[in-house]
């Protein structure tokens, strides 16, 4: 994603797959620094897990939402204000490269090409059959995607069945001030838009399911290209 030269003196850094993280922070003059950890992908997304005290459990946050619950009181420029350490010193996000992936898909849906962009599909829960806790469910790929449509699709589901986190129905369900934050990327507390919901599309409907929803997608398809 970014050459080491980018990412030279950058505080925090750390490689996955699909994401780099660094350190990052957000400073309120009222209650100090807020730090926490940004993970940049390489679709353009930005999330940020909040470290601004023991006992905070806020991830995922939109660099907004981060913003706001940092205290900052010129909200609203979260660019400027949230900030990664460069070489000791703090640097807006604004002035470094890790905005690159995030302003080249802001251009392509504010441009011609925004019918061919991939369809964004936001969070979404399922809840426990045994705990009744409601857990969520990461809709950015084909696999994250089916493992939420089985997961609806099974009457049964609990939470010991999520395959990608370690969470038992002894694990806390996450607070309703943090169930708004739905990964929409128009607005992070979107109830819904044409931006965040798909109706069918080929990551999220599948060939080899027998539910109503993915044969009636798969045989318009089909139907379509003939």
């Amino acid at each position: 994603m970014f050459s080491d030269e980018e990412l030279r003196e950058v505080s925090g850094l750390r490689r996955a797959a699909d994401y780099i993280e660094v350190t990052c922070g957000c400073t309120s003059h009222r209650y100090g620094d807020a730090v926490g950890r940004l993970r940049v992908f390489v679709n353009g997304d930005l999330e940020i897990t909040c470290e601004c005290t023991p006992g905070c459990n806020e991830d995922k946050l939109s660099p907004s939402a981060f913003e706001k619950h940092s205290g900052r009181e010129t909200a609203r420029k979260w660019k400027s204000n949230v900030w990664v350490i460069v070489n000791g010193e703090k640097v807006p996000l604004a002035k470094t490269v890790l905005l690159k992936y995030y302003n080249q898909t802001s251009k392509k849906a504010n441009g011609s090409q925004r019918s061919s962009m991939k369809v964004v599909h936001r969070d979404e829960f399922v809840r426990c059959s045994r705990c009744n806790k409601e857990r969520r469910f990461r809709l950015r790929t084909q696999e994250e995607c089916r493992v939420h449509h089985d997961a609806v699709a099974d009457v049964n589901w609990k939470c010991a069945d999520l395959p990608y986190d370690s969470i038992t129905c002894e694990d806390d369900e996450e607070r309703a001030s943090r169930r708004v934050y739905r990964g929409c990327s128009r607005s992070p507390t979107c109830k819904g838009c044409t931006s965040c919901v798909c109706f069918g599309c080929e990551i999220c409907r599948f060939s080899d399911c027998s539910c109503q929803t993915c044969t009636d997608f798969t045989g318009n398809a089909k139907a379509s290209s003939d």
